[in-house]
């Protein structure tokens, strides 16, 4: 009996034990002493997506991750990459996904163009409804 509280006390135990624990990144809440390079690190962190929490900017996010990531575009920024060039970076390490500003290429044209389609669609049916009418 004794071995099962000991086993219960470890599973549930467990997950506390896998919190994040590490610090965060250096530059994750403080800002670069050039106001014009902090600038641009801000304008390009309101436009990237935290992976966590899927609906917030990494510069409105508190999670772990999204610090890290506002500290690899600080780091960038100041090293002397361009915010484009930041965002290229991140997309190509994260995915389209990161980026709130979707981009037109091989894998993400359908959901450019099959809202489209059904727009024709609906309007070819609702002008042959209304044509029979007439």
């Amino acid at each position: 009996m004794k071995a099962f509280f000991i086993l219960l006390a470890t599973i549930v135990a467990f997950p506390l034990a896998a919190q994040d624990g590490a610090p965060p990144a250096p530059f994750a809440y403080r800002q670069l002493d050039n106001p014009a390079q902090e600038a641009a690190a801000q304008e390009l962190m309101e436009t990237l997506r935290c992976l966590k929490c899927q609906s917030q900017s990494i510069a409105d996010s508190d999670a772990a991750m999204a610090g890290d990531m506002r500290h690899q575009v600080r780091i960038r920024i100041a090293a002397g990459d361009s915010p484009d060039e930041v965002r290229d970076w991140l997309i190509e390490r994260y995915g389209d996904y990161v980026s709130y500003e979707p981009v037109m290429s091989a894998t993400t044209w359908p959901l450019f163009a099959i809202p489209v389609l059904l727009v024709l669609v609906a309007g070819l049916l609702f002008a042959r409804r209304f044509r029979r009418r007439a």
